[in-house]
């Protein structure tokens, strides 16, 4: 069994540091655990006994002291007298209904659709194909239309994500002249509910399959928008409606290879008129050594995604170009996706 840092003699910093990006994944699971168990809305008022929330979740009492006592290690939890625990202000962020909540996307981390593929990266590594494929037999496109309940857990975990990245984009952006913004798979639509709060003039449209947009009723309802916003199903690949002045598109593109990828954007080609624009929201790999989100999200998108990846500003222009769009500027937003701005060539 491996020693912690803590154990050995005058460890060094390089060696702490490495330590625990290796012992990494147990954080992870520890975090979608304690979500999937639901404490972190059992200690939304306040601190409790384990031994309490353990009988009201139904799971091992010594278990659940364990789990909590290792993630008040990492800043999460705070244990006081009687084995009584509260949230801390980070661990705030782990309830559902806080408004920055990444508790679905925590979950999602620890499921068995995220965590088994991630465990085949080598085999993505060797083939350059997506292990998901290889462990579900399915891409997971496929595998999340035939499995409701996993759908549900990694749309949850998007919404989850998407509140803070919402924010930072309609903050970054100057949607001056943009009348009617489509967003493209735009999920249960809270970055369009969110650029439609801030500007009252705008008109949005929704595009999503079937099952996904109808959970973007009730986000337009509860941001008062529902007038001005339609929701429609459509395929990407096929045919997109006109009248958009912009066409937005966050954590899109990412997903697919740069065939598919130029095909998606042919279509907005086509959807939009001669001053139209596509707004691509995702990180934008910045060239050497310095550390990105998108450099660690790439990962991903090789491990999960039909051949996906993320790109650098280079591949963005070429991409575009091959589509019929010019990339005009790249703006940077409050969060690690930045928005690339393109203009019919």
């Amino acid at each position: 069994m491996a020693k912690s840092p803590a154990n050995q003699t005058s460890p060094s910093r390089p060696y702490e540091i490495l330590f625990h990006m290796v012992i990494g994944k147990w954080i992870s699971q520890a975090l979608g655990t304690i979500v999937e168990i639901g404490v972190p809305d059992q200690l939304a008022k306040g601190a409790r006994r384990c031994s309490d929330v353990a009988r009201e979740a139904r799971v091992s009492e010594d278990g659940l002291y364990r789990l909590l006592r290792a993630l008040a290690s990492v800043g999460l939890f705070a244990e006081s007298a009687d084995r009584r625990f509260k949230l801390t202000g980070m661990g705030q962020l782990l309830r559902s209904d806080h408004s920055e909540s990444l508790a679905g996307y925590a979950r999602f981390t620890a499921h068995d659709i995220k965590w088994r593929p991630w465990g085949q990266l080598g085999y993505s590594v060797k083939t350059g194909m997506p292990a998901f494929d290889h462990v579900f037999n399915t891409s997971i496109f496929e595998h999340l239309s035939r499995n409701p309940e996993v759908a549900a857990v990694f749309d949850a975990a998007m919404t989850s994500i998407s509140a803070t990245e919402a924010r930072a984009t309609s903050d970054a952006y100057d949607f001056k002249g943009v009348e009617v913004l489509m967003d493209v798979a735009g999920g249960h639509g809270l970055l369009l509910a969110t650029v439609l709060r801030s500007h009252k003039a705008m008109r949005g449209v929704l595009i999503d399959l079937p099952r996904v947009a109808a959970g973007a009723t009730a986000t337009f309802a509860r941001a008062g928008i529902t007038g001005r916003v339609r929701i429609e199903s459509g395929d990407f690949f096929k045919e997109l409606p006109s009248g958009a002045d912009a066409i937005i598109m966050k954590h899109i593109l990412h997903d697919w290879d740069d065939d598919s990828a130029t095909r998606i954007l042919q279509t907005c080609h086509r959807a939009l008129g001669p001053r139209g624009k596509v707004l691509i929201v995702d990180p934008v790999v910045p060239l050497g050594n310095a550390p990105h989100y998108g450099k660690l999200l790439d990962l991903e998108m090789l491990v999960l995604t039909p051949r996906g990846r993320e790109r650098t500003k280079a591949e963005f222009a070429r991409l575009l170009c091959g589509a019929g769009f010019r990339l005009s500027r790249v703006i940077a937003t409050q969060s690690p996706l930045s928005i690339v701005e393109a203009v019919k060539a």
